[in-house]
C-alpha cells in the first residue's frame, strides 16, 4: 500500500456518533441521507486563554474610518498636520499611489497624491522639506524594458492643495534589480540620503552580488544629494567607508544584504536600523554601522549559507535574528520616543509579514540590552509609523493601521491543558474515545503529510442551538463562534501496510480564543495513553518505521512539531484561518458507518450546524476532487491539489512571495502562472517559466513540488516528497498543451 492510499481509508466513528436515523434534505423533494441525527452540548472544554501570560501590548484601530487596501508607509509630513502614505494596487506589483490624510482620528477620505507607474517602497522628506518640499521616493520600475530599482525627487507643491507635478521628477540614482529590490529610503542626521538595495534576484543570490562590491546592489548606500556632482544628481560623500578601496562602488556605506525590508534613522539615539528578509532559516535586523559586511550570501545571518563567497570584510553579525519558527518574512521598523508606552522608549519596534508578531529591542551603541516580543497580532505586517506625537503606527497590509495599547491579564483562573486529557476533547484519551460532542468530518483534498493518517473533528461549546457556523463563499473557511476546537490527529503506520500498527503521534488543535486563531500541538507519548503540550517554538523528532521496500527495511521519518506562529503561516487570514473546513473542501459523500452514506454538507445542515440554510443543493456547490481519484478530470485532480496544498499563501493578500493565484475556481488565464518568469528564483534551470504546457522539465512549480530543502513547496510542514501528487503535477503539465484543458478544477 502507498503512503497516500492509507490517507484515504475512511475513519469509523464513535457508535456514539453514527447515529442510526436518516433525514431529508429539504431541498425540492430531492431527499438526502443523514448521516449524524443531532448535536451534543459540548460543556466541558478546558481549552480556554492560553498557556503563555499574555503579551504587553494588543492592537486597537487609530483610523477607524479609513479604508485603505495594501497601505504600506505612514510618514508625518513636515510642517503640516497631514500624513503621506503609500498604497499598492497589485499584489505586491505596479502600480502605486501616494496619499496624504489629516492627522484626525476620524479621517475618512484620503487625498491622491501622485499616481506612479512602479511599486514604491518608501518615501523620505528632504530636511529642508517645509521649505523646498522636496520627497524622495524608492521604488522598482520597468516599463517594458530590464526592471530597475530608482531613487526619484519629487516637488510637493507649498500651496494648497500641496499636489505633486509628476514633471517634477529628478532621477537621483538607479540600478538594475528584478526581485530583493531594496528601495528604501531616509535622511541620517547628517544630510546624507541612505538608501537599501537588495540582491537583486527572487533567489539564493544566483547574480552573486551579496559580497560583489563592484556593483550597487545588496547594500546600503550613502549619497549627497544637495551637492550633486558634475553630470550626476548626486555626490558620494568623501568619507565614505570605499572611497578608496579599488573596484568597490564608492556609494557604499555597508554590504551583504539579501533583501532589506524597512530603514530608519533615528536622531535622538543617531541610530540607522534595518530590517532584512532571510532566506531559509532567519530573519534578520541591524543596527548599521559604517563599513560592515552583513555577510549575505555566505551567511544568513549570523549562520554559514555559501561560505565560498565570503567577500574581504569579516561579517558582522546581526544585531537580532528570529529563527522561522517565530518569523518567516521580517518587517523593519521606527524607533520610540513617545509618551504613551514608556516601557518602549528608546525601543526600535519591528514585526513579522507572516506571523504578525511584534518586537521591540534596545541597544546602547555596544549592546542589546533588551530584547522581548511585546504583541502577537493577525496582520500581514508591511510598516510601522510614528505619527506628529511619536506614537507609534503599525501598519496592515489589509486592513490599514493600528496603534499599541496595553494588554490586560484577563486569563481564566483554571490553567490552559498542557495534556490532551486535560482538554476535555476526550472520554478517555487512552482508549481514543473522543467526547461525543465531537463532530467528525472529512475533506475532499487533504493536505500532504508525509504519509501520515489523519482523524479531523469539530468542537463547539455552548448551546447547539446558539453556537453555529457561518458559510463563506468559494475558497474560503467557515466562521466559527467563540471558543471553537478543531482537532486533527495525525497517525503513522509503524509497520508499512498494516493498520494494525496505526500509532498516534501528534494532536493538533486549533482554537478562536477573543475573536484570534491559535493553533497547538500535542505529542503522544511512547505508550499512547496521553499527549503533552509542545512548548511554543515547536519540536522536533524522528520515528523509526518498518518498511521493506525501505534499505534495510527501515527508515526513519522525521517530524516536525510547528511552533505556534508557523502554525498561522499557512492558516493565513487570506483563508480565513480554518483550511479543510470550506465548502469546497467539505462537499463530499462520507461513510457514517451503520448510518450509511450521506452528504457531509447536507448531514451538517441537517443537525443545526449552519445558521443559515445552505445556498443551495450539495450537488449544485462548489466541490473539490479527490487528487487520488483517477476517475477525475486531470485538471480538476490538479487543480484540487494545488488549492489544498498552496493556495493559503499563494492567492490575492494571502502572503506568498510569487505573484500567482491557485485558488481552484480561478481561470486558468488569471493565475499568473502558465508563462511567467519566475520572481523568486529559477533552480539553475534555463529559460525556466513557472509553467511550461508541455514541458513540466523547464517549470519551476513543478520542482518545488518535487524537491525537500531549500525552495520545496509547500514550505514547510512536510519532508518527504509527495510521489502521487509529484506525478499528478508532472502529468497536468505535460497535457497542459491540449486544446481542450479545461479551465478550472471546480466541478
Amino acid at each position: 500500500m502507498s503512503v497516500r492510499s492509507t490517507r484515504f481509508l475512511r475513519v469509523l466513528l464513535c457508535p456514539v456518533l453514527c447515529c442510526m436515523a436518516s433525514s431529508s434534505f429539504a431541498a425540492d423533494d430531492d431527499d438526502r441521507r443523514s448521516g449524524l441525527s443531532h448535536r451534543v452540548p459540548w460543556h466541558d472544554s478546558r481549552v480556554v486563554g492560553s498557556p503563555e501570560p499574555p503579551l504587553p501590548y494588543r492592537p486597537e484601530p487609530a483610523f477607524p474610518k479609513l479604508e485603505i487596501f495594501q497601505p504600506l508607509t505612514f510618514d508625518a509630513e513636515p510642517g503640516r498636520d497631514a500624513f503621506l502614505i503609500i498604497q499598492h494596487h497589485g499584489s505586491w506589483s505596479a502600480p502605486s499611489t501616494i496619499l496624504r490624510i489629516p492627522d484626525d482620528p476620524n479621517a475618512a477620505d484620503p487625498q491622491v497624491v501622485l499616481e506612479l507607474s512602479g511599486i514604491a517602497y518608501e518615501l523620505a522628506f528632504h530636511p529642508d522639506y517645509a521649505r523646498n518640499g522636496y520627497l524622495f521616493v524608492g521604488q522598482n520600475v520597468s516599463n517594458g524594458e530590464e526592471p530597475v530599482t530608482r531613487v526619484s525627487r519629487f516637488t510637493v507643491d507649498r500651496e494648497p492643495p500641496h499636489a505633486i507635478d509628476p514633471a517634477s521628477e529628478v532621477v537621483i540614482i538607479d540600478w538594475p534589480s528584478n526581485g530583493h529590490n531594496g528601495g528604501a529610503v531616509d535622511f541620517g542626521g547628517d544630510g546624507m540620503l541612505y538608501i537599501t538595495s537588495g540582491d537583486g534576484t527572487g533567489d539564493s543570490d544566483t547574480n552573486f552580488r551579496g559580497q560583489d562590491l563592484s556593483e550597487l546592489t545588496a547594500k546600503v548606500l550613502r549619497i549627497d544629494v544637495d551637492h550633486p556632482a558634475p553630470g550626476r544628481n548626486y555626490a558620494v560623500p568623501p568619507d565614505n567607508p570605499f572611497v578608496d578601496r579599488p573596484g568597490a562602488r564608492p556609494e557604499t556605506w555597508a554590504y551583504g544584504m539579501r533583501n532589506p525590508w524597512r530603514m530608519t534613522y533615528d536622531a535622538t539615539l543617531d541610530q540607522l536600523w534595518v530590517g532584512n528578509n532571510g532566506q531559509d532559516l532567519w530573519e534578520q535586523a541591524y543596527l548599521v554601522t559604517r563599513g560592515a559586511n552583513y555577510g549575505w550570501s555566505a551567511y544568513e545571518g549570523s549562520h554559514p549559507f555559501y561560505l565560498d563567497r565570503m567577500g574581504p570584510d569579516p561579517l558582522t553579525p546581526p544585531t537580532v535574528e528570529h529563527h522561522h519558527s517565530e518569523a518567516r518574512s521580517l518587517t523593519g521598523g521606527v524607533v520610540y520616543h513617545g509618551q504613551a508606552l514608556p516601557e518602549l522608549r528608546g525601543a526600535y519596534v519591528y514585526g513579522d509579514y507572516s506571523t504578525g508578531k511584534i518586537w521591540g529591542v534596545k541597544h546602547d551603541g555596544r549592546q542589546v540590552t533588551w530584547h522581548q516580543e511585546i504583541a502577537d497580532t493577525s496582520f500581514a505586517i508591511s510598516g510601522f509609523g510614528l505619527d506628529k506625537d511619536g506614537e507609534l503606527i503599525v501598519i496592515d497590509h489589509l486592513t490599514g493601521f493600528y496603534r499599541l495599547v496595553p494588554q490586560a491579564d484577563d486569563r481564566p483562573d483554571a490553567p490552559f491543558p498542557t495534556l490532551l486529557s486535560e482538554t476535555g476533547l476526550y472520554r478517555s484519551v487512552a482508549d481514543r474515545q473522543t467526547h461525543e460532542a465531537l463532530i467528525p468530518y472529512e475533506v475532499n483534498s487533504p493536505l500532504w503529510s508525509d504519509g501520515s493518517i489523519k482523524q479531523r473533528f469539530i468542537a463547539i461549546p455552548g448551546d447547539p442551538n446558539e453556537a453555529t457556523v457561518s458559510l463563506r463563499g468559494s475558497g474560503q473557511g467557515w466562521d466559527f463562534p467563540e471558543g471553537t476546537v478543531l482537532v486533527k490527529e495525525f497517525a503513522l503506520e509503524f509497520e508499512a501496510g498494516n493498520p494494525a500498527s496505526r500509532q498516534p503521534i501528534e494532536t493538533r488543535l486549533m482554537t478562536r480564543q477573543q475573536g484570534e486563531w491559535v493553533g497547538y500541538s500535542y505529542l503522544w507519548n511512547d505508550d499512547r495513553t496521553d499527549a503533552v503540550l509542545v512548548g511554543k517554538e515547536g519540536l522536533d523528532r524522528s520515528y523509526t518505521l518498518s518498511d521493506p521496500e525501505a534499505p534495510g527495511g527501515v527508515r526513519t521519518l522525521a517530524w516536525h512539531y510547528p511552533s505556534r506562529a508557523e502554525c498561522m503561516v499557512c492558516h493565513s487570514r487570506a483563508a480565513n484561518y480554518v483550511l479543510g473546513l470550506s465548502t469546497e473542501q467539505m462537499n463530499r459523500t462520507v461513510d457514517y458507518g451503520t448510518a450509511g452514506l450521506a452528504n457531509q454538507l447536507a448531514t451538517l445542515e441537517r443537525i443545526g450546524l449552519f445558521k443559515e440554510p445552505l445556498p443551495n443543493r450539495p450537488e449544485a456547490l462548489p466541490k473539490l476532487v479527490d487528487p487520488s481519484d483517477d476517475t477525475a478530470p486531470i485538471e480538476a485532480r490538479a487543480r484540487s491539489y494545488l488549492h489544498a496544498n498552496c493556495a493559503s499563501c499563494h492567492v490575492e493578500a494571502g502572503g506568498g512571495n510569487a505573484a500567482i493565484n491557485l485558488r481552484h475556481d480561478a481561470p486558468l488565464d488569471r493565475l499568473r502562472l502558465v508563462g511567467e518568469a519566475p520572481t523568486q528564483g529559477d533552480l539553475g534551470i534555463a529559460n525556466a517559466r513557472l509553467v511550461v504546457p508541455g514541458e513540466p522539465e523547464r517549470s519551476i512549480l513543478y520542482h518545488r513540488i518535487a524537491r525537500r530543502g531549500p525552495q520545496q513547496m509547500p514550505p514547510l510542514a512536510t519532508t518527504l516528497v509527495d510521489p502521487e501528487g509529484e506525478a499528478l503535477i508532472r502529468t497536468w503539465i505535460e497535457q497542459l498543451h491540449a486544446p481542450n484543458a479545461t479551465q478550472s478544477g471546480a466541478e
